[in-house]
Order: C-alpha cells, then sequence, then structure tokens
C-alpha cells in the first residue's frame, strides 16, 4: 500500500513540476511578411506609414542591419525554418522544400513542439503548407485550406477596363487594385482575425505556444483596401534617384524581373511607363501599411489577453525588394536592396526601444529564439544567436554575413558588398564590389579597381572558405 501511495505521488509531483515548468516558458508570436524591405517608419523611411510595427521596435530590439541568406521567399523560409544555409544543392528557388532538400531536419516549429509547445502556422509560413512535416501540433491553416486564389482579387469587372500593356501576356491578371472594401476582402485581414481567434484559444493551454503568422502583402499583386491607397498622396511619390545598371557591373547581375512581368498590365520586355512605375510604388506602400495594420490588431489582442509579458515576440520580412532602384524590380539578384532584410525582436525582461547594427543573418534567428526561451539548441544548427545584442547592442559581433542566390555568393560587411558568380565547374566567372560608405545605392563597381586588389583578395578567401566550410557540413 505504502508503495503505491509513493507512486501516486511521484506520480502528482511529475505532473505538477511539469505544468510549473511550461507556465516559465515563454510563448513565442513568430510574425513573417512576404517581400518586405526596411521600407518602414522605423527605419528612418518617413513616407511609410507603420505605426504598428513602429511601436513593436519602440518595445524590442531593432536590427539596422539584418540581411536573409537567400532572397526568395521559399528558399528563404527553408532556411530560416532549418536553421540551415543554402548551397549549390539545396534551397535554390521559391517553389524547394525543406522536406525534400534536408529530409529529416529538425525545424524550428518542430523543435519547439518536441520541448513541450503548442505550435500553430497561420497564412505563409512555409511555401508550401504541407512542408516541415511534423512541425506543427494541428494542420496548417490558410484561408480557404490552400493556395488557390491567394491573390485574392475582387474587382474582376474593373479589371475588363485595365488594357494590356504593350507586349503585356502576363497569366497573373493585374497587378494592382484598390477596393473601397473591408480588410477582411484580403487573406492578411482574414489571417488576423484567425490569429485573434487562436490567442483566445492558445491562452486556456496549459503549454506555452509557437504561434507563427505569415502575412501576404506586400508581395505582388499590390491589392489593399482603398483606405490604405488614401494614405499616400500619388502625386508626392517619386521614382528612385539611380535606375540604371551600375556602372563596370557585369550583366549577370542583372535579370528581368519575370514575376512582376507575368501580370497582364506589364509588358513582357523593356522598360515601363514612369506613371505605371510610381504607381506600382504607391501599391507597394498601400500594402505595407495594410499588413502593418492586421500586426497591429494581433500585438493588441496580445496585449488585451495579457500574454505579452511573457511572449517572444519576432518580425520579420523573408527577403528584400527592389522598387526601381537599378531599374530592377522584385528580388532575384544579389543586390543590397534585396539582400537587407527588417527583423524586430521583443523578449521578456529585455531592454526595450534599443537598435543595433552589428551584422546578423537569418540562420541566425533559430538559435536565438533557442535561447531566449531556454531550450538547447539542435547539433545542426549553422547560425549564431544574437541574444547578447539585447543587452549589449553595440558589443563586437560578426564581421561579415553571407547571401547566395543560385550562382552568386554575397559577403556583406560593415562597410562593402562584395559578390562573386561561378560558372558550373566551380571557377569563378563574374564578380563585383561596392563601398556602402561612399556608396550607399551601389552605382558602380569597384572590384576591378587597382587600389581595391588586396580587398578583393582578402574578400575572395573568405568567400572560398565560407563555401568549403558549410558544404563540408553533412546534414542528416
Amino acid at each position: 500500500m505504502k508503495l503505491k501511495i509513493g507512486a501516486v505521488f511521484l506520480f502528482v509531483f511529475i505532473v505538477f513540476f511539469s505544468l510549473a515548468q511550461n507556465a516559465q516558458k515563454p510563448n513565442v508570436l513568430f510574425i513573417a511578411v512576404d517581400d518586405l524591405r526596411p521600407e518602414l517608419g522605423c527605419y528612418g523611411k518617413t513616407q511609410i506609414q507603420s505605426p504598428n510595427i513602429d511601436k513593436l521596435a519602440e518595445s524590442g530590439l531593432m536590427f539596422n542591419r539584418s540581411y536573409c541568406n537567400v532572397p526568395v521567399c521559399g528558399a528563404s523560409r527553408a532556411s530560416i525554418l532549418s536553421g540551415i544555409r543554402p548551397n549549390r544543392q539545396r534551397f535554390l528557388n521559391f517553389s524547394c522544400w525543406q522536406d525534400q532538400d534536408v529530409p529529416g531536419v529538425v525545424s524550428l516549429p518542430m523543435h519547439f513542439k518536441n520541448n513541450g509547445y503548442y505550435t500553430v502556422s497561420l497564412g505563409k509560413i512555409y511555401h508550401h503548407i504541407t512542408d516541415g512535416k511534423g512541425s506543427w501540433s494541428e494542420t496548417p491553416w490558410f484561408p480557404e485550406g490552400d493556395w488557390q486564389g491567394w491573390q485574392a482579387y475582387v474587382l474582376p469587372e474593373s479589371h475588363k477596363q485595365i488594357e494590356p500593356r504593350p507586349n503585356g501576356s502576363g497569366i497573373n491578371g493585374p497587378s494592382f487594385e484598390s477596393p473601397d472594401a473591408p480588410d477582411h476582402i484580403y487573406p492578411d485581414g482574414m489571417i488576423a482575425e484567425e490569429a485573434i481567434r487562436q490567442l483566445n484559444e492558445l491562452e486556456k493551454k496549459k503549454e506555452p505556444f509557437f504561434l507563427a503568422v505569415g502575412f501576404l502583402k506586400p508581395h505582388l499583386p499590390f491589392n489593399a483596401p482603398k483606405k490604405y491607397w488614401e494614405l499616400y498622396d500619388f502625386d508626392n511619390l517619386k521614382l528612385p534617384e539611380y535606375m540604371q545598371k551600375p556602372e563596370n557591373a557585369p550583366d549577370v547581375c542583372m535579370h528581368n524581373f519575370g514575376e512582376l512581368r507575368n501580370y497582364t498590365d506589364v509588358p513582357d520586355q523593356g522598360p515601363m511607363e514612369e506613371e505605371f512605375m510610381r504607381k506600382l510604388i504607391h501599391g507597394y506602400y498601400a500594402c505595407v501599411s495594410y499588413t502593418d495594420a492586421q500586426i497591429g490588431k494581433v500585438l493588441d489582442e496580445l496585449e488585451n489577453l495579457g500574454l505579452a509579458e511573457n511572449t517572444i515576440v519576432i518580425l520579420w520580412g523573408d527577403h528584400g525588394w527592389h522598387l526601381g532602384e537599378h531599374g530592377l524590380w522584385c528580388k532575384h539578384c544579389n543586390f543590397e536592396k534585396v539582400l537587407h532584410t527588417p527583423v524586430i525582436v521583443r523578449a521578456p525582461d529585455k531592454k526595450q526601444n534599443i537598435k543595433t547594427d552589428a551584422l546578423v543573418e537569418y540562420v541566425d534567428i533559430y538559435p536565438s529564439l533557442c535561447e531566449l526561451a531556454g531550450l538547447e539548441k539542435p547539433f545542426h544548427l549553422q547560425g549564431k544567436s544574437f541574444v547578447p545584442l539585447m543587452e549589449n547592442p553595440d558589443q563586437p559581433w560578426k564581421e561579415e554575413v553571407y547571401c547566395r542566390w543560385i550562382k552568386g555568393e554575397t559577403l556583406v560587411t560593415q562597410t562593402h558588398t562584395y559578390t562573386e558568380w561561378f560558372d558550373d565547374s566551380g571557377k569563378m566567372s563574374d564578380r563585383m564590389l561596392y563601398d556602402l560608405t561612399t556608396d550607399a545605392e551601389e552605382k558602380a563597381n569597384i572590384s576591378e579597381n587597382k587600389e581595391n586588389k588586396t580587398l578583393v583578395q582578402q574578400l575572395s578567401e573568405k568567400i572560398k572558405k565560407h563555401i568549403a566550410k558549410r558544404d563540408e557540413i553533412i546534414i542528416p
């Protein structure tokens, strides 16, 4: 009898101890935004209205120099969620799968799930909604249950009045619209509503939660309710100052921005009219403000439920985006505007309203969230936790970070960006170097200037060592 009583007591003790541990673990709100470059008020872009993201930045740490490891959505997300860098064989394009490129790897949400978290995916987290098998405690959610119609046009009749551009034969319909309609007419409004519903359910659970909320805008098409377009005066919107290919840059650095040209109002080749390009910028800004409003709704509910004090919040854009700089649109290249990304983190008991110029990259997100939550880091991670920067944002940090697009490897330092392209045999075919301290818009490639010979040799050697070190790691 005493043995049975002792066994029952031990069982009860273990259960209560486990519950107490879970109660102390911080929740995680993981906010992903598609195609969001640091075009935000908190990053000094005063023409943008992003009050909710700006408010989040005031309550946490904002990274001024964060970079994606690969500038396309599917590959960037697979890299972030696996904690593994892209290379010549994995994470190559938008349609890649984590489960195919690194099968069996313990993903970020899976690691939290394995450590007692209830994990939920809403909207666009993985590019493929069924990727990352085993990561979620319930079936990933998206409006209508799948990706069909995610572009969500709501004014088909008005579209008939839009004449296709010369030589335009795109397959995706028009590149923008602005209906006088409520927020939930588009997926992002529905995603925010579902996130609010989920928070109310998660608040009742005994387990801590990892809630991933992925918003689509400002991804093309630039569709947002009219009220967000009206935040901006079209007559005051300007094209970028520099819209040319950089001086002395190799042809491989440019592309035909086929993602945009797939829309019926965009020509298949050649230049676009100035007024139309300004309209695209208008649409991008409207979509940023639209998504900002949805983020605000979710953060307000987190606060209203009393969950904010024990919740880690991280907001990131999966890569940057061109808005006409160098005459380019979209991502898919190795320029700084496409690689530079916004990251904001708020965590319990960490400093607020601070910024850092330390170089960080997206493979750093996985180990950082582990450290903030008090979880051991899986052995396969290739990044470095940036948590120390949340206490001392000015301390010495990484000397460089690395980004890759197809056959181009880019190294970013505090002062320069340097890129090398390689042919199929692994031999370097082209390169470019920009001094960000004197040429922030990357107008002139200075890789062949005599005075930069030593610097180029040093940076080239760093890339060679990085590739060798990265590729020697075998991912099971």
